[in-house]
């Protein structure tokens, strides 16, 4: 299992789009993959449970990943939420 903060760059933050875009990433992989934003956890495949965090550019979440996949998942949700122009 691995984790990391990650800084959300996007420029809106996860609205609607960007969140549908995050949990089609997330989905591409094996490992169970949640977010974390204070006391709060959702599994980052969830459309509905992503929508209910209501991320903000600038804020940062903690990313957990955990299987087989872990590192390649880590890698690409990273550079998807720190991207500036996505």
């Amino acid at each position: 299992m691995i984790t990391k903060k990650i800084k959300i760059q996007l420029q809106n933050g996860l609205e609607a789009r960007p969140v549908a875009v995050l949990v089609q990433v997330a989905s591409q992989y094996n490992s169970s993959i949640y977010v974390e934003c204070e006391s709060r956890r959702v599994n980052a495949k969830s459309i509905m449970g992503m929508m209910t965090l209501g991320l903000a550019a600038g804020e940062e979440v903690v990313v957990s990943a955990n299987g087989d996949d872990e590192e390649t998942a880590m890698t690409d949700i990273e550079k998807y939420l720190s991207a500036v122009n996505a």
